[in-house]
């Protein structure tokens, strides 16, 4: 997947959206159990302060006492955490630490100076001892005795650092909960896009079928938000059809006007040899055979670029071979040589017969022209058809191979020719998705290599025959 594509984009935003879910969801579970765990030590601390009220006297001196003490071990711990103090606040003595646990050792808790109604709880951050950061839960009480009333502030106060370990370790416990949680969101994440991007790759492989000619039309049965496009994709299917059609049939029309005028122009060259003007004769019937030959190759142009289903088709390579070569045979030029055909016994190519014959009569008669004594020709057949043709002529300088295919192109005036034989078996070639290249023919010659698609190749396609037939 590169940057460019839509899975990605969605994967990412997909793992972009599902790790801020989760960090959002971890912090707000993690500040919940905060504040959880503080409610649950506030409410263990008025218990405390409600402990230390019932068992607070004041004695016949007029002292005070807590009896029995509170019971928790943690009280008389120094540091534990845990921690009570008395404080006399009618005698001004906030902080002082009338009374106090053991655990506060030498030091006490500099209670706020607020108004503190009887009965009231309040709540506090504090400092304590030892750096500790303290929740306080405080409240007033009125104690008599002699007839004399006292009152007193009551503190109950533990280390907020257990709330905060406590809130660490709930954290910790969450993570791998969390990171299961991930794994099942990026697995239903990649099933969503799958399911979701489907329609998509059906429609790749639906046009895939209309290219490779299997079908005409992208079928119905895609979602509602994909369905537009669908139907706008045939629309253009059957507009370029369209288009193809009146292509053709204005190329058609075309040829057929002029097949008239070639006609009487031939007939004049021959009624001007006839009256003794030979040279003008011969002029006449090239220029009127290079227009034939033009209005031939637009034919077959307007034939193999309309869009024409050749993966439907379907041509018998070696036929067509066995058949050009009779027929070149009986030629001036072809009967001189001798041909060799190397070939497997079934080798099918995905091209209309007219045109695989077009492309064939093209080579066959290129080699003819210029071959010494002998064509050799040698069929391949596996996922494609491999048809190398080869002749022992005088060849194609190496930087000038390149240009065999242009149109009008002759490198060789010896030899007469419209120069579109070449131009037109490219024609073909691109237009099947084939491939044409030249090289220098072990004989000397020209060697022309052609690929064409195989059309619903076989096991019954055999490998290449190492010495074939001589014809």
């Amino acid at each position: 997947m590169t940057r460019r594509s839509l899975r990605a984009r969605l994967a990412v935003a997909a793992a972009l959206s599902i790790a801020l879910a989760l960090l959002v969801a971890a912090l707000a579970l993690v500040a919940l159990f905060e504040r959880h765990v503080e409610r649950r030590m506030g409410t263990e601390l008025v218990s405390q302060l409600n402990q230390l009220a019932a068992t607070l006297q004041i004695d016949s001196d007029g002292q005070l006492t807590v009896q029995p003490k509170p019971s928790d071990p943690r009280f008389h711990r120094p540091l534990s955490g845990l921690y009570w103090q008395i404080d006399d606040a009618s005698a001004g003595a906030a902080g002082t630490g009338l009374l106090r646990s053991r655990s506060l050792w030498d030091t006490s808790i500099q209670s706020p100076t607020d108004r503190l109604e009887p009965g009231a709880v309040h709540a506090h951050t504090l400092p304590g001892p030892g750096g500790q950061k303290l929740l306080v839960r405080e409240r007033s009480i009125l104690l008599g005795a002699r007839n004399s009333t006292r009152t007193l502030r009551l503190l109950a106060a533990m280390d907020r650092g257990e709330l905060t370990r406590s809130r660490d370790a709930f954290a910790a416990d969450m993570l791998p909960y969390l990171s299961i949680i991930a794994l099942v969101l990026g697995l239903a994440t990649w099933v969503q896009i799958r399911a979701g991007l489907a329609p998509l790759e059906s429609m790749r492989l639906g046009i895939n079928a209309i290219r490779a000619g299997r079908e005409q039309r992208l079928a119905d049965g895609f979602p509602d938000e994909v369905m537009p496009l669908v139907t706008e994709v045939n629309a253009l299917l059957t507009a370029r059809e369209q288009a193809v059609e009146r292509a053709r049939a204005w190329t058609a029309d075309l040829a057929h006007g002029l097949k008239t005028p070639l006609s009487a122009l031939a007939a004049d060259a021959e009624l001007l040899r006839v009256q003794g003007n030979p040279a003008l004769a011969a002029d006449l019937e090239q220029l009127a055979e290079s227009m034939r030959r033009r209005v031939d190759r637009e034919l077959v142009r307007a034939r193999v670029r309309s869009g024409a289903e050749t993966h439907q088709a379907s041509a018998d390579v070696i036929d067509a071979l066995r058949r050009l070569i009779n027929t070149l045979q009986r030629t001036p030029d072809g009967e001189r040589l001798r041909w060799k055909l190397d070939a497997p016994t079934v080798a099918k190519a995905a091209l209309m017969p007219d045109d695989l014959f077009e492309l064939l009569g093209n080579l066959l008669e290129n080699a003819a022209k210029w071959a010494r004594g002998q064509v050799d020709i040698c069929v391949e057949a596996d996922e494609d058809v491999l048809i190398r043709i080869a002749d022992d002529g005088p060849g194609v300088a190496a930087d000038q191979r390149d240009r065999l295919c242009e149109r009008g192109l002759r490198l060789d005036q010896r030899k007469e020719g419209s120069g579109l034989g070449l131009a037109i078996a490219r024609d073909v070639v691109d237009a099947c998705g084939g491939g044409l290249h030249f090289r220098r023919a072990d004989a000397g010659g020209l060697e022309v290599c052609t690929r064409l698609p195989a059309a619903n190749p076989t096991d019954e396609q055999d490998a290449c025959i190492a010495s074939g037939p001589v014809i």
